[in-house]
């Protein structure tokens, strides 16, 4: 499975970048977000159409 990972701005919370990752990936890159404090949105990336 593969999840959207938004990286969101600390003053007014809009998107500044975000990246598709498999889940093996996500652990990591929570755990380095939350050692600098930056704040995340994640949800399952969209299926594209075969």
């Amino acid at each position: 499975m593969r999840f959207e990972i938004m990286r969101l701005d600390e003053v007014n919370g809009t998107t500044v970048d975000s990246k598709v990752v498999d889940a093996a990936s996500v652990n990591r890159i929570v755990q380095q977000a939350a050692a600098i404090g930056q704040r995340l949105w994640i949800r399952p990336a969209e299926e594209s159409a075969a």
